[in-house]
Protein backbone atom coordinates (compact mmCIF):
# COMPACT_ATOMS: atom_id res chain seq x y z
CA UNK A 1 0.00 0.00 0.00
CA UNK A 2 1.33 3.43 -0.96
CA UNK A 3 0.88 6.05 1.74
CA UNK A 4 1.35 9.79 2.04
CA UNK A 5 3.90 10.66 4.76
CA UNK A 6 2.61 12.56 7.78
CA UNK A 7 3.68 16.18 7.26
CA UNK A 8 1.79 18.28 9.84
CA UNK A 9 3.71 20.16 12.54
CA UNK A 10 4.41 17.50 15.20
CA UNK A 11 4.62 19.66 18.34
CA UNK A 12 1.61 21.98 18.08
CA UNK A 13 1.98 23.61 21.50
CA UNK A 14 5.57 24.73 20.95
CA UNK A 15 5.87 25.94 17.38
CA UNK A 16 8.98 27.30 15.66
CA UNK A 17 9.08 28.51 12.07
CA UNK A 18 12.29 26.76 11.04
CA UNK A 19 11.58 23.03 10.97
CA UNK A 20 11.67 20.12 8.52
CA UNK A 21 9.88 16.77 8.54
CA UNK A 22 12.00 13.67 8.00
CA UNK A 23 9.01 11.40 7.49
CA UNK A 24 8.68 9.50 4.21
CA UNK A 25 10.71 6.79 2.54
CA UNK A 26 13.59 5.33 4.54
CA UNK A 27 15.81 2.31 3.92
CA UNK A 28 14.93 -0.56 6.27
CA UNK A 29 16.06 -4.00 7.38
CA UNK A 30 15.28 -6.66 9.94
CA UNK A 31 18.25 -7.75 12.05
CA UNK A 32 17.01 -11.08 13.43
CA UNK A 33 20.59 -12.33 13.90
CA UNK A 34 21.65 -9.16 15.77
CA UNK A 35 24.66 -8.56 13.56
CA UNK A 36 24.05 -4.92 12.63
CA UNK A 37 26.22 -3.49 15.39
CA UNK A 38 29.20 -5.76 14.77
CA UNK A 39 28.93 -5.14 11.01
CA UNK A 40 28.53 -1.39 11.62
CA UNK A 41 25.32 -0.86 9.68
CA UNK A 42 25.38 2.72 10.95
CA UNK A 43 28.07 3.49 8.37
CA UNK A 44 27.37 4.09 4.68
CA UNK A 45 28.42 0.54 3.73
CA UNK A 46 25.30 -1.50 4.55
CA UNK A 47 22.97 -2.30 1.65
CA UNK A 48 19.40 -2.27 2.95
CA UNK A 49 16.91 -4.74 1.46
CA UNK A 50 13.63 -2.91 2.08
CA UNK A 51 11.97 0.50 2.10
CA UNK A 52 9.54 1.71 4.73
CA UNK A 53 7.28 4.74 5.03
CA UNK A 54 8.06 6.53 8.29
CA UNK A 55 6.39 7.03 10.78
CA UNK A 56 4.45 3.79 10.29
CA UNK A 57 5.57 0.58 12.01
CA UNK A 58 6.61 -2.29 9.73
CA UNK A 59 3.65 -4.27 11.13
CA UNK A 60 1.15 -1.82 9.60
CA UNK A 61 -0.18 -1.62 6.06
CA UNK A 62 0.79 2.02 5.66
CA UNK A 63 4.45 1.20 6.24
CA UNK A 64 4.53 -0.54 2.88
CA UNK A 65 5.84 -3.74 4.52
CA UNK A 66 2.95 -5.12 6.63
CA UNK A 67 4.87 -8.00 8.20
CA UNK A 68 3.42 -9.06 11.58
CA UNK A 69 6.05 -11.70 12.38
CA UNK A 70 8.44 -11.29 15.30
CA UNK A 71 11.41 -9.05 14.44
CA UNK A 72 12.89 -7.72 17.66
CA UNK A 73 15.67 -5.65 16.06
CA UNK A 74 15.17 -3.34 13.09
CA UNK A 75 17.29 -0.71 11.35
CA UNK A 76 16.39 2.46 9.47
CA UNK A 77 18.49 4.76 7.32
CA UNK A 78 18.03 7.86 5.15
CA UNK A 79 19.94 10.85 3.90
CA UNK A 80 18.97 14.45 4.57
CA UNK A 81 20.10 17.99 3.86
CA UNK A 82 20.01 21.01 6.13
CA UNK A 83 18.37 24.09 4.53
CA UNK A 84 20.89 26.77 3.57
CA UNK A 85 18.97 29.39 5.55
CA UNK A 86 19.76 27.49 8.76
CA UNK A 87 23.47 28.25 8.43
CA UNK A 88 24.95 29.37 11.73
CA UNK A 89 22.10 27.91 13.79
CA UNK A 90 21.95 24.87 16.03
CA UNK A 91 20.25 21.76 14.62
CA UNK A 92 18.03 19.66 16.90
CA UNK A 93 16.86 16.21 15.74
CA UNK A 94 13.53 15.05 17.20
CA UNK A 95 11.78 11.67 17.45
CA UNK A 96 8.11 11.71 18.50
CA UNK A 97 8.16 8.09 19.68
CA UNK A 98 10.22 4.98 18.93
CA UNK A 99 9.23 1.64 20.42
CA UNK A 100 11.23 0.58 22.37
CA UNK A 101 15.03 1.10 22.69
CA UNK A 102 16.59 3.36 20.08
CA UNK A 103 20.14 4.23 19.10
CA UNK A 104 20.67 7.06 16.60
CA UNK A 105 23.71 7.84 14.44
CA UNK A 106 24.31 10.85 12.20
CA UNK A 107 27.19 10.47 9.76
CA UNK A 108 28.43 7.47 11.73
CA UNK A 109 28.48 9.30 15.05
CA UNK A 110 26.24 8.09 17.89
CA UNK A 111 24.10 11.10 18.85
CA UNK A 112 21.33 9.59 21.00
CA UNK A 113 20.27 6.49 22.93
CA UNK A 114 16.79 6.27 24.39
CA UNK A 115 14.58 3.77 26.23
CA UNK A 116 10.79 4.18 26.27
CA UNK A 117 8.39 3.50 23.44
CA UNK A 118 5.78 6.23 23.90
CA UNK A 119 7.57 9.52 24.61
CA UNK A 120 9.81 11.87 22.61
CA UNK A 121 13.55 12.34 22.66
CA UNK A 122 15.97 14.62 20.85
CA UNK A 123 19.63 15.16 19.99
CA UNK A 124 21.69 18.24 19.23
CA UNK A 125 23.41 17.27 15.97
CA UNK A 126 24.97 20.65 15.16
CA UNK A 127 28.56 19.45 15.51
CA UNK A 128 28.20 16.39 13.27
CA UNK A 129 26.34 17.99 10.35
CA UNK A 130 27.92 17.82 6.89
CA UNK A 131 26.83 18.99 3.45
CA UNK A 132 25.06 15.66 2.91
CA UNK A 133 24.02 13.64 5.95
CA UNK A 134 23.28 10.02 6.79
CA UNK A 135 20.77 9.29 9.57
CA UNK A 136 20.62 5.73 10.94
CA UNK A 137 18.41 4.31 13.67
CA UNK A 138 18.60 0.92 15.38
CA UNK A 139 15.55 -0.17 17.39
CA UNK A 140 15.27 -3.12 19.77
CA UNK A 141 11.81 -4.15 20.94
CA UNK A 142 11.80 -7.46 22.81
CA UNK A 143 8.51 -9.13 21.90
CA UNK A 144 8.16 -11.20 25.06
CA UNK A 145 9.60 -8.74 27.59
CA UNK A 146 6.63 -8.23 29.90
CA UNK A 147 8.59 -5.81 32.12
CA UNK A 148 8.37 -3.36 29.24
CA UNK A 149 5.48 -0.85 29.21
CA UNK A 150 3.60 -2.10 26.17
CA UNK A 151 -0.11 -1.35 26.57
CA UNK A 152 -2.24 -3.51 24.29
CA UNK A 153 0.65 -4.80 22.15
CA UNK A 154 0.52 -8.59 22.29
CA UNK A 155 3.52 -10.79 23.05
CA UNK A 156 2.09 -13.68 21.04
CA UNK A 157 2.09 -14.07 17.27
CA UNK A 158 -1.65 -13.56 16.65
CA UNK A 159 -3.94 -10.99 18.25
CA UNK A 160 -6.58 -12.33 20.61
CA UNK A 161 -8.81 -11.21 23.46
CA UNK A 162 -8.03 -7.62 24.42
CA UNK A 163 -4.54 -7.61 22.85
CA UNK A 164 -3.57 -6.38 19.40
CA UNK A 165 -0.84 -6.27 16.77
CA UNK A 166 2.54 -5.01 17.99
CA UNK A 167 4.17 -1.73 17.04
CA UNK A 168 7.94 -1.93 16.75
CA UNK A 169 10.19 0.94 15.73
CA UNK A 170 9.47 4.52 14.69
CA UNK A 171 5.76 5.31 15.02
CA UNK A 172 5.60 9.07 15.44
CA UNK A 173 7.10 11.87 13.40
CA UNK A 174 10.86 12.31 12.92
CA UNK A 175 11.83 15.93 12.36
CA UNK A 176 14.45 18.59 12.91
CA UNK A 177 14.48 22.28 13.72
CA UNK A 178 16.92 25.18 13.74
CA UNK A 179 17.59 27.10 16.95
CA UNK A 180 19.63 30.12 17.99
CA UNK A 181 22.65 29.78 20.33
CA UNK A 182 20.32 30.80 23.17
CA UNK A 183 16.84 29.33 22.88
CA UNK A 184 13.79 28.34 24.89
CA UNK A 185 13.75 24.62 25.72
CA UNK A 186 10.36 24.31 27.42
CA UNK A 187 7.62 26.18 29.25
CA UNK A 188 5.21 24.76 31.82
CA UNK A 189 1.97 26.74 31.87
CA UNK A 190 -0.37 26.51 34.88
CA UNK A 191 -3.67 28.41 34.74
CA UNK A 192 -5.35 29.75 37.88
CA UNK A 193 -8.88 30.89 37.10
CA UNK A 194 -9.44 32.02 40.68
CA UNK A 195 -6.56 34.50 40.52
CA UNK A 196 -6.96 35.21 36.78
CA UNK A 197 -3.29 34.33 36.28
CA UNK A 198 -1.17 32.07 34.15
CA UNK A 199 2.07 30.87 35.77
CA UNK A 200 4.95 30.25 33.36
CA UNK A 201 7.89 28.05 34.39
CA UNK A 202 10.52 28.40 31.68
CA UNK A 203 13.84 26.75 30.88
CA UNK A 204 16.45 27.85 28.33
CA UNK A 205 19.51 26.02 27.08
CA UNK A 206 21.69 28.86 28.31
CA UNK A 207 21.49 32.30 29.86
CA UNK A 208 23.83 35.26 29.46
CA UNK A 209 23.74 38.91 30.54
CA UNK A 210 21.57 41.08 28.35
CA UNK A 211 19.05 38.43 27.25
CA UNK A 212 15.34 38.86 27.91
CA UNK A 213 12.28 36.66 27.61
CA UNK A 214 9.28 38.53 26.21
CA UNK A 215 5.82 37.05 26.69
CA UNK A 216 2.86 38.26 24.61
CA UNK A 217 -0.66 36.95 25.34
CA UNK A 218 -3.73 37.53 23.17
CA UNK A 219 -7.31 36.32 23.03
CA UNK A 220 -9.18 36.26 19.72
CA UNK A 221 -6.60 38.61 18.26
CA UNK A 222 -6.88 41.13 21.10
CA UNK A 223 -3.82 41.83 23.26
CA UNK A 224 -4.28 40.73 26.89
CA UNK A 225 -0.82 40.96 28.46
CA UNK A 226 2.79 41.78 27.62
CA UNK A 227 5.57 40.90 30.05
CA UNK A 228 9.37 40.90 29.90
CA UNK A 229 11.79 38.95 32.10
CA UNK A 230 15.50 39.72 32.36
CA UNK A 231 17.22 36.36 32.03
CA UNK A 232 19.79 35.98 34.79
CA UNK A 233 19.36 32.19 35.04
CA UNK A 234 18.48 29.34 32.69
CA UNK A 235 15.33 28.54 34.64
CA UNK A 236 12.69 30.69 36.23
CA UNK A 237 9.00 31.26 36.92
CA UNK A 238 6.65 34.14 36.23
CA UNK A 239 2.95 34.66 36.95
CA UNK A 240 1.14 36.91 34.50
CA UNK A 241 -2.12 38.61 35.48
CA UNK A 242 -4.57 38.51 32.58
CA UNK A 243 -6.66 41.43 33.75
CA UNK A 244 -9.79 40.02 32.13
CA UNK A 245 -11.47 38.30 35.06
CA UNK A 246 -14.61 40.32 34.46
CA UNK A 247 -15.14 38.68 31.06
CA UNK A 248 -14.59 35.03 32.03
CA UNK A 249 -18.29 34.40 32.49
CA UNK A 250 -18.79 35.76 28.98
CA UNK A 251 -16.79 32.92 27.47
CA UNK A 252 -13.04 32.99 28.03
CA UNK A 253 -12.79 29.90 30.23
CA UNK A 254 -11.98 26.63 28.45
CA UNK A 255 -14.55 23.80 28.49
CA UNK A 256 -15.82 21.21 25.98
CA UNK A 257 -18.80 23.45 25.35
CA UNK A 258 -16.62 26.55 24.91
CA UNK A 259 -13.03 25.58 23.97
CA UNK A 260 -11.61 29.07 24.37
CA UNK A 261 -7.86 29.37 23.99
CA UNK A 262 -5.38 32.16 24.56
CA UNK A 263 -2.50 32.59 22.10
CA UNK A 264 0.90 33.09 23.67
CA UNK A 265 4.19 33.99 22.00
CA UNK A 266 7.61 33.70 23.63
CA UNK A 267 10.58 35.66 22.30
CA UNK A 268 14.18 35.44 23.46
CA UNK A 269 15.67 38.87 22.77
CA UNK A 270 18.89 40.80 23.19
CA UNK A 271 19.38 44.47 22.41
CA UNK A 272 16.02 44.49 20.65
CA UNK A 273 16.89 41.61 18.29
CA UNK A 274 14.81 38.40 18.37
CA UNK A 275 16.96 35.27 18.74
CA UNK A 276 14.18 32.73 19.30
CA UNK A 277 10.40 32.84 18.86
CA UNK A 278 7.98 30.13 19.93
CA UNK A 279 4.21 30.24 19.48
CA UNK A 280 1.85 28.35 21.78
CA UNK A 281 -1.55 28.52 23.43
CA UNK A 282 -3.22 27.74 26.75
CA UNK A 283 -6.68 27.40 28.22
CA UNK A 284 -7.95 28.90 31.47
CA UNK A 285 -9.45 25.74 32.97
CA UNK A 286 -9.76 24.22 36.43
CA UNK A 287 -10.73 20.68 37.42
CA UNK A 288 -11.38 19.96 41.09
CA UNK A 289 -13.48 18.11 43.62
CA UNK A 290 -15.60 20.15 46.01
CA UNK A 291 -17.48 18.41 48.81
CA UNK A 292 -17.61 15.13 46.90
CA UNK A 293 -18.61 16.68 43.57
CA UNK A 294 -16.53 16.77 40.37
CA UNK A 295 -16.15 20.38 39.25
CA UNK A 296 -15.05 21.99 36.02
CA UNK A 297 -14.32 25.70 36.36
CA UNK A 298 -15.89 25.67 39.85
CA UNK A 299 -19.19 24.22 38.63
CA UNK A 300 -20.50 20.63 38.86
CA UNK A 301 -19.67 18.72 35.68
CA UNK A 302 -20.85 15.29 34.53
CA UNK A 303 -18.20 13.53 32.45
CA UNK A 304 -19.53 11.53 29.50
CA UNK A 305 -16.47 9.81 28.09
CA UNK A 306 -15.85 7.20 25.45
CA UNK A 307 -12.97 4.71 25.66
CA UNK A 308 -10.63 5.43 22.74
CA UNK A 309 -7.72 3.08 22.14
CA UNK A 310 -6.26 5.08 19.28
CA UNK A 311 -5.81 2.16 16.89
CA UNK A 312 -6.32 2.42 13.13
CA UNK A 313 -6.96 -0.36 10.67
CA UNK A 314 -4.13 0.66 8.33
CA UNK A 315 -1.72 2.42 10.71
CA UNK A 316 -2.21 0.59 14.05
CA UNK A 317 -1.00 3.00 16.77
CA UNK A 318 -0.12 5.63 14.16
CA UNK A 319 -3.06 7.61 12.75
CA UNK A 320 -2.95 7.71 8.94
CA UNK A 321 -3.29 11.50 8.84
CA UNK A 322 -3.96 14.59 10.89
CA UNK A 323 -7.43 14.64 9.36
CA UNK A 324 -8.07 11.17 10.80
CA UNK A 325 -7.11 12.40 14.28
CA UNK A 326 -9.39 15.41 13.98
CA UNK A 327 -12.22 13.21 12.70
CA UNK A 328 -12.06 10.97 15.78
CA UNK A 329 -12.48 14.02 18.02
CA UNK A 330 -15.33 15.30 15.86
CA UNK A 331 -17.10 11.94 15.96
CA UNK A 332 -16.70 11.81 19.74
CA UNK A 333 -18.44 15.16 20.07
CA UNK A 334 -21.05 14.32 17.42
CA UNK A 335 -22.21 11.37 19.53
CA UNK A 336 -22.78 13.59 22.56
CA UNK A 337 -19.68 12.65 24.53
CA UNK A 338 -17.77 15.47 26.19
CA UNK A 339 -14.56 13.51 26.57
CA UNK A 340 -12.43 10.45 25.89
CA UNK A 341 -10.29 8.13 27.95
CA UNK A 342 -7.19 7.35 25.87
CA UNK A 343 -6.65 3.75 26.81
CA UNK A 344 -3.20 2.18 27.29
CA UNK A 345 -1.56 4.64 24.93
CA UNK A 346 0.37 7.89 25.22
CA UNK A 347 -1.32 9.59 22.30
CA UNK A 348 0.17 11.59 19.45
CA UNK A 349 0.38 15.29 20.49
CA UNK A 350 -1.80 16.16 17.51
CA UNK A 351 -4.70 14.37 19.20
CA UNK A 352 -4.44 16.58 22.28
CA UNK A 353 -4.16 19.61 20.00
CA UNK A 354 -7.50 18.81 18.37
CA UNK A 355 -9.04 17.98 21.76
CA UNK A 356 -7.94 21.44 22.92
CA UNK A 357 -9.15 23.19 19.79
CA UNK A 358 -12.49 21.41 19.33
CA UNK A 359 -13.26 20.81 23.00
CA UNK A 360 -13.28 17.42 24.68
CA UNK A 361 -11.99 16.29 28.07
CA UNK A 362 -9.20 13.71 27.96
CA UNK A 363 -7.97 11.20 30.50
CA UNK A 364 -4.30 10.47 29.84
CA UNK A 365 -3.25 6.90 30.54
CA UNK A 366 0.09 5.11 30.60
CA UNK A 367 0.75 2.02 28.52
CA UNK A 368 1.33 -0.54 31.27
CA UNK A 369 3.69 -3.46 31.67
CA UNK A 370 2.41 -6.85 32.85
CA UNK A 371 4.87 -8.00 35.49
CA UNK A 372 6.06 -6.50 38.75
CA UNK A 373 9.84 -6.30 39.00
CA UNK A 374 12.33 -3.60 39.93
CA UNK A 375 13.04 -3.11 36.23
CA UNK A 376 9.36 -2.78 35.39
CA UNK A 377 8.93 -0.13 38.09
CA UNK A 378 11.96 1.79 36.82
CA UNK A 379 10.77 1.73 33.22
CA UNK A 380 7.18 2.68 33.97
CA UNK A 381 8.13 5.48 36.35
CA UNK A 382 10.71 7.03 34.02
CA UNK A 383 8.46 7.00 30.97
CA UNK A 384 5.41 8.23 32.86
CA UNK A 385 7.29 11.28 34.12
CA UNK A 386 8.22 12.19 30.56
CA UNK A 387 4.63 11.72 29.41
CA UNK A 388 3.23 14.02 32.10
CA UNK A 389 5.88 16.62 31.30
CA UNK A 390 5.19 16.45 27.56
CA UNK A 391 1.42 16.87 27.87
CA UNK A 392 1.12 19.10 30.95
CA UNK A 393 0.07 22.22 29.04
CA UNK A 394 -2.99 20.75 27.29
CA UNK A 395 -6.21 22.12 28.84
CA UNK A 396 -8.17 19.15 27.52
CA UNK A 397 -6.35 16.71 29.82
CA UNK A 398 -8.16 16.60 33.17
CA UNK A 399 -7.09 13.25 34.65
CA UNK A 400 -4.08 10.94 34.76
CA UNK A 401 -4.17 7.13 34.94
CA UNK A 402 -0.70 5.66 35.53
CA UNK A 403 -2.07 2.13 36.18
CA UNK A 404 -5.16 0.36 34.82
CA UNK A 405 -6.92 -2.73 36.20
CA UNK A 406 -3.95 -3.87 38.27
CA UNK A 407 -1.82 -4.41 35.15
CA UNK A 408 1.79 -4.67 36.23
CA UNK A 409 0.73 -5.26 39.83
CA UNK A 410 -0.90 -8.69 39.51
CA UNK A 411 -0.59 -9.54 43.22
CA UNK A 412 -1.81 -6.18 44.44
CA UNK A 413 -4.27 -7.58 46.99
CA UNK A 414 -1.66 -9.43 49.02
CA UNK A 415 1.67 -7.81 48.16
CA UNK A 416 2.48 -4.73 50.22
CA UNK A 417 5.20 -3.67 47.76
CA UNK A 418 2.74 -3.60 44.89
CA UNK A 419 0.27 -1.61 46.98
CA UNK A 420 3.02 0.86 47.79
CA UNK A 421 3.83 1.08 44.07
CA UNK A 422 0.29 2.22 43.22
CA UNK A 423 0.52 4.79 46.01
CA UNK A 424 3.92 5.89 44.72
CA UNK A 425 2.54 6.38 41.20
CA UNK A 426 -0.37 8.41 42.60
CA UNK A 427 1.86 10.69 44.66
CA UNK A 428 4.55 10.90 41.99
CA UNK A 429 1.93 12.09 39.51
CA UNK A 430 0.56 14.58 42.03
CA UNK A 431 4.10 15.87 42.67
CA UNK A 432 4.46 16.55 38.94
CA UNK A 433 0.94 17.90 38.47
CA UNK A 434 -1.26 18.99 41.36
CA UNK A 435 -3.88 20.49 39.04
CA UNK A 436 -5.48 17.29 37.71
CA UNK A 437 -7.30 14.23 39.02
CA UNK A 438 -5.20 11.07 39.48
CA UNK A 439 -6.23 7.42 39.75
CA UNK A 440 -3.90 4.95 41.48
CA UNK A 441 -5.45 2.01 39.64
CA UNK A 442 -8.38 2.67 37.36
CA UNK A 443 -11.26 0.18 37.48
CA UNK A 444 -10.87 -1.62 40.79
CA UNK A 445 -8.51 -2.38 43.69
CA UNK A 446 -7.88 1.27 44.53
CA UNK A 447 -5.46 2.38 47.20
CA UNK A 448 -5.46 6.18 46.89
CA UNK A 449 -7.39 7.81 44.04
CA UNK A 450 -9.15 11.13 43.54
CA UNK A 451 -12.19 9.33 42.10
CA UNK A 452 -13.68 5.93 42.84
CA UNK A 453 -13.58 4.51 39.31
CA UNK A 454 -15.25 1.21 38.46
CA UNK A 455 -15.23 -1.08 35.43
CA UNK A 456 -18.56 -2.84 35.13
CA UNK A 457 -19.79 -4.71 32.04
CA UNK A 458 -23.17 -5.73 33.43
CA UNK A 459 -25.76 -5.36 30.64
CA UNK A 460 -29.01 -5.58 32.61
CA UNK A 461 -30.42 -2.13 33.39
CA UNK A 462 -32.28 -3.33 36.47
CA UNK A 463 -29.11 -4.76 37.97
CA UNK A 464 -27.15 -1.59 37.17
CA UNK A 465 -29.81 0.70 38.65
CA UNK A 466 -29.89 -1.25 41.90
CA UNK A 467 -26.10 -1.47 42.06
CA UNK A 468 -25.59 2.28 41.66
CA UNK A 469 -28.50 3.36 43.87
CA UNK A 470 -26.63 3.36 47.20
CA UNK A 471 -23.01 3.70 48.30
CA UNK A 472 -22.94 0.33 50.09
CA UNK A 473 -24.33 -1.40 47.02
CA UNK A 474 -21.50 0.02 44.91
CA UNK A 475 -18.72 -0.80 47.34
CA UNK A 476 -19.94 -4.37 47.85
CA UNK A 477 -20.75 -5.08 44.21
CA UNK A 478 -17.38 -6.53 43.04
CA UNK A 479 -18.02 -6.24 39.28
CA UNK A 480 -15.58 -8.51 37.48
CA UNK A 481 -15.21 -10.34 40.81
CA UNK A 482 -12.82 -7.62 42.02
CA UNK A 483 -12.78 -5.56 45.18
CA UNK A 484 -13.31 -1.84 44.63
CA UNK A 485 -10.67 -1.07 47.27
CA UNK A 486 -7.64 -3.07 48.33
CA UNK A 487 -8.24 -4.51 51.82
CA UNK A 488 -6.79 -2.08 54.32
CA UNK A 489 -7.77 0.89 52.19
CA UNK A 490 -11.25 2.33 52.18
CA UNK A 491 -13.70 4.62 50.46
CA UNK A 492 -13.45 8.18 51.77
CA UNK A 493 -16.19 9.94 49.88
CA UNK A 494 -14.56 10.07 46.45
CA UNK A 495 -16.97 10.79 43.56
CA UNK A 496 -18.07 7.66 41.69
CA UNK A 497 -17.46 7.24 37.98
CA UNK A 498 -18.01 4.08 35.93
CA UNK A 499 -14.98 4.29 33.65
CA UNK A 500 -15.58 1.17 31.60
CA UNK A 501 -18.98 -0.27 30.81
CA UNK A 502 -21.13 -1.34 27.89
CA UNK A 503 -18.85 -3.06 25.40
CA UNK A 504 -21.80 -4.19 23.28
CA UNK A 505 -20.66 -6.36 20.38
CA UNK A 506 -22.38 -5.66 17.06
CA UNK A 507 -20.99 -6.96 13.77
CA UNK A 508 -21.40 -4.35 11.04
CA UNK A 509 -18.32 -5.05 8.94
CA UNK A 510 -16.23 -7.95 7.66
CA UNK A 511 -14.45 -8.19 11.02
CA UNK A 512 -15.26 -11.17 13.23
CA UNK A 513 -14.95 -10.65 16.94
CA UNK A 514 -16.41 -10.39 20.42
CA UNK A 515 -17.82 -8.01 23.02
CA UNK A 516 -19.10 -8.13 26.60
CA UNK A 517 -22.69 -8.54 25.40
CA UNK A 518 -24.13 -8.89 21.91
CA UNK A 519 -26.69 -7.15 19.69
CA UNK A 520 -28.50 -8.82 16.82
CA UNK A 521 -29.72 -5.81 14.83
CA UNK A 522 -29.92 -2.00 14.92
CA UNK A 523 -32.96 -1.93 17.17
CA UNK A 524 -31.40 -4.38 19.60
CA UNK A 525 -28.16 -2.39 19.69
CA UNK A 526 -30.08 0.84 20.33
CA UNK A 527 -32.03 -0.77 23.18
CA UNK A 528 -28.93 -2.27 24.77
CA UNK A 529 -27.07 1.03 24.53
CA UNK A 530 -30.00 2.88 26.05
CA UNK A 531 -30.22 0.37 28.92
CA UNK A 532 -26.63 0.77 30.09
CA UNK A 533 -26.30 4.54 29.53
CA UNK A 534 -29.65 5.46 31.03
CA UNK A 535 -28.78 3.37 34.10
CA UNK A 536 -25.75 5.59 34.61
CA UNK A 537 -27.66 8.82 34.01
CA UNK A 538 -30.44 7.80 36.40
CA UNK A 539 -28.08 6.89 39.23
CA UNK A 540 -28.11 9.42 42.10
CA UNK A 541 -24.43 8.68 42.78
CA UNK A 542 -22.60 8.24 39.47
CA UNK A 543 -20.98 11.50 38.33
CA UNK A 544 -19.57 10.32 35.05
CA UNK A 545 -19.03 7.35 32.77
CA UNK A 546 -16.78 6.03 30.03
CA UNK A 547 -18.43 3.79 27.43
CA UNK A 548 -16.45 0.97 25.83
CA UNK A 549 -15.68 1.92 23.09
CA UNK A 550 -15.31 4.39 20.22
CA UNK A 551 -14.37 1.95 17.46
CA UNK A 552 -13.96 -1.73 16.81
CA UNK A 553 -10.31 -2.76 17.22
CA UNK A 554 -9.12 -5.88 15.43
CA UNK A 555 -11.01 -8.79 17.03
CA UNK A 556 -13.04 -6.53 19.36
CA UNK A 557 -16.30 -5.53 17.66
CA UNK A 558 -17.76 -3.59 20.58
CA UNK A 559 -17.29 -0.14 19.08
CA UNK A 560 -19.93 2.47 18.31
CA UNK A 561 -18.06 2.76 15.01
CA UNK A 562 -16.48 0.07 12.86
CA UNK A 563 -12.68 -0.14 12.67
CA UNK A 564 -12.79 2.12 9.59
CA UNK A 565 -14.90 4.68 11.48
CA UNK A 566 -18.34 3.99 9.99
CA UNK A 567 -21.31 4.44 12.39
CA UNK A 568 -23.14 1.26 13.39
CA UNK A 569 -26.39 3.15 13.99
CA UNK A 570 -27.51 6.76 13.51
CA UNK A 571 -25.18 8.91 15.59
CA UNK A 572 -28.06 11.24 16.42
CA UNK A 573 -29.63 8.36 18.35
CA UNK A 574 -26.40 7.81 20.31
CA UNK A 575 -26.27 11.52 21.07
CA UNK A 576 -29.89 11.67 22.22
CA UNK A 577 -29.36 8.70 24.55
CA UNK A 578 -26.18 10.27 25.97
CA UNK A 579 -28.11 13.48 26.60
CA UNK A 580 -31.01 11.64 28.25
CA UNK A 581 -33.40 12.78 25.53
CA UNK A 582 -34.24 9.49 23.81
CA UNK A 583 -35.98 6.23 24.59
CA UNK A 584 -36.05 3.35 22.11
CA UNK A 585 -39.46 2.45 20.80
CA UNK A 586 -40.94 -0.87 21.87
CA UNK A 587 -40.91 -3.59 19.18
CA UNK A 588 -44.67 -3.30 18.55
CA UNK A 589 -44.29 0.36 17.51
CA UNK A 590 -42.90 -0.74 14.19
CA UNK A 591 -39.81 0.18 12.27
CA UNK A 592 -38.21 3.53 12.91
Amino acid sequence: MTSIPRSEYPRPQFVREDWKSLNGQWQFDFDDENKGLSEKWFTHDHLYSKEITVPFSYTSELSGIHDTDFHDIVWYSRTFDVPDKWAGKGIILHFGAVDYQASVWVNGQLVASHEGGHVPFKADITDVIQERNQLTVRVEDATKDLDQPRGKQYWKEKSEGIFYTRTTGIWQTVWMEAVAPTYLERVKMTPDIDKDEITLEYALNDAAPGYQLEVEIAFDGEAVALDTVNLLHKKGSRSVYLNDFHVHDEGRLWSPEHPNLYDITFRVKKDGAIFDEVKSYFGMRKVSIDNGTVMLNNRPYYMKLVLDQGYFEDGLLTPPSDEAIKKDVELTKEMGFNGARKHQKIEDPRYYYWADQLGILVWGEMANSYTYTDDAVRRLTAEWQKAVERDYNHPSIVAWVPINESWGVPKLLGDKKQQEHTLAMYYLTKSLDSTRLVMSNDGWEHTKSDLCTIHDYESDKGVLKERYREVDNILNSQPGHRFIYVPGYEYKGEPFQVTEFGGIAYKKSDWEGWGYSGATDDNDFEQRYYDVVSAMLESPLVQGFCYTQLTDVEQEINGLLTYDRKPKIDLNIIRAINEGKHEPKSPDEGDR
